[in-house]
């Protein structure tokens, strides 16, 4: 078996995974070669604890189902099998150590970047991974504020030219409680989960 020597990681609730989690994860696949993208369902993200999240097991679930037809794609449980709260900087103290030969990309939104620093240890995160960013229209971290905050962040950003997907998953449970299709913003395994199990119809 051959040792995967970069990796890439993409975190959220993915509640429901879409288009643009998959575009992202692709498009950094070959922007910056990575061996694979691992999807990390968060069991409970701190920064979102005002609304009531689906359970566990049907978001890993939408999740293989999402990512099924690209062998070069994964799911890690490492968030959702140990107790929460849950902060990226452990989770990712956690994956470095299952596999310390590997260099790391966590892959993000211009969204989040430009929230880093309330992230638990976001010179933590850096440290331990490489911030592959991509463009969200209507962000614009301010790259100063950053790097004073977090001294060397600068070197360790990419930027990726990857598609500007702009699709939210709160719109794809309001499109779902009101019975509109999610079809081509969803994958059709996942549109067919969520209707078969009937999530996201209460309010």
């Amino acid at each position: 078996m051959t040792n995967l020597q970069s990796l890439g990681i993409l975190g959220g609730t993915f509640d429901p995974p879409h288009y643009g989690h998959l575009a992202l994860a692709e498009n950094a696949r070959v922007q910056l070669r990575l061996d694979r993208v691992l999807f990390v369902p968060a069991g409970r993200q701190p920064l979102k604890s005002g609304r009531a999240i689906t359970p566990a097991r049907h978001r890993a679930a939408l999740v293989e189902a999402a990512i099924a037809d690209n062998p070069a794609f994964a799911i890690s449980r490492v968030d959702l099998d140990r107790p929460g709260p849950h902060y990226t900087v452990e989770m990712l103290a956690l994956l470095r150590r299952e596999r310390p030969e590997a260099e790391w990309f966590f892959l993000m939104g211009g969204d989040s970047l430009a929230d880093f620093l309330a992230w638990r240890d976001p010179a933590g995160i850096a440290q331990q991974a490489r911030l592959a960013v991509m463009a969200r229209p209507g962000y614009e971290p301010d790259l100063e504020v950053l790097e004073r905050a977090v001294p060397g962040l600068g070197r360790r950003l990419v930027w990726l030219d990857a598609p500007r997907l702009d699709i939210s998953a709160s719109d794809l449970r309001r499109r779902a409680r009101a019975g509109l299709p999610l079809r081509y913003l969803v994958s059709p395994s996942v549109e067919g989960y969520i209707n078969e199990h009937h999530l996201y119809r209460r309010p």
